[in-house]
């Protein structure tokens, strides 16, 4: 029996679209992404991310058919006339200040490959499968896990900073460290933090660190550095995870691009450099409070570099939904 139940959006949050069907060919205001990133050489002038022209209900409801962990249940989105959106393509990505809405896919601490289904009619939440079989994850995962709406990563598209990968034709994926365990479907507000550039056999698969802005500490948290100091050992774990689930289905360990380093907001005291030749950061290390310099390794890329990304994925989406490239076995509706 299908059960259905409303979760807020963006509560008391103005943004940039109605939860209307053909949401394209319109842009917002300018979301300003002014950014520098001299570690990475990134340069990006102020850009526009496209979303819908109408303004934006904060509700939206979900309803689910089937029961869960069976191969026929959904979970589908329905605007507050009953009438079935698309998380992806619908709910609007930018909602200003670097906030950004992100629907969990699959809650922290279970093991259910849940995804949005982006080649079926209104790309409801579904269960992955395998040769018939649902999918799970080898042990669970340890942090909410879903996606970013309206973003892209345009498989035609190769990546000259991340060793020339080309993307993986889903929308990008968040990775949200925040306490609580969150609901399949549920949409909420965070800010990234940072990014890891996995390589999925050859595919490009970002990975946005970020947290829910209802968190406890969120307001502690606004980049890599942050995250190190107030979720310690989180970002190891994270890069571990993504790196070994594969493992034990007898695939080789997933890889990172953009080198082996933590790179932390730009400074002054700090030359361009390529994206292999990103200085090495001040570490603390023993109970002393000694620092040491030394080489980090946990392959995550600072918060600016992830709002590039964003802006970057959202306009490959923008012109995926305009149909300026071919979309392929993916819906657009």
């Amino acid at each position: 029996m299908a059960a259905t139940r409303a979760i807020a959006v963006a509560s008391n949050t103005t943004a940039s679209c109605l939860l209307f069907k053909n949401p394209f060919l319109s842009k917002h205001t300018p979301y300003n992404t002014s950014l520098r990133f001299k570690n990475l050489r990134a340069s990006s002038p102020a850009k526009r991310l496209f979303t819908c022209r109408a303004i934006y209900n904060p509700e939206v409801q979900i309803k689910e058919e089937g029961q869960p962990e069976t191969l026929d249940y959904r979970v589908f989105f329905v605007d507050n006339t009953g009438r079935k959106i698309s998380p992806w393509h619908d709910i609007p990505l930018s909602l200003g200040n670097g906030v950004f809405n992100y629907i969990v896919e699959i809650p922290k601490e279970s093991s259910a490959k849940m995804e949005v289904a982006t080649d079926e009619p209104y790309t409801p939440i579904k269960q992955d499968t395998k040769k018939g079989k649902l999918r799970y994850y080898p042990y669970n995962i340890n942090w909410n896990y879903g996606l970013l709406p309206q973003t892209w990563e345009d498989p035609s598209l190769a990546n000259s900073e991340v060793e020339g990968a080309l993307g993986d034709n889903d929308p990008v994926d968040v990775v949200e460290i925040g306490e609580s365990q969150r609901k399949i479907g549920q949409v909420l507000k965070v800010k990234p933090l940072g990014a890891l550039a996995m390589i999925d056999e050859g595919e490009l698969d970002w990975k946005i660190v970020a947290i829910s802005l209802d968190d406890p500490r969120a307001s502690l948290v606004n980049d890599v550095d942050d995250v190190e100091k107030h979720f310690p050992g989180t970002l190891t774990a994270i890069r571990d995870w993504f790196r070994d689930y594969k493992i034990p289905d007898g695939k080789p360990a997933n890889k990172f691009g953009l080198g082996n380093n933590a790179a932390n907001k730009p400074s002054s005291t700090n030359q361009e450099q390529s994206p292999n030749t990103i200085r090495p950061q001040a570490t603390k290390i023993g109970d002393g409070g000694e620092t040491s310099v030394k080489t980090p390794k946990i392959f995550i890329i600072s918060r600016d570099y992830a709002l590039k990304v964003i802006t970057e994925t959202n306009e490959s989406w923008a012109k995926l939904v305009k149909r300026s490239i071919p979309s392929g076995e993916l819906s657009l509706a």
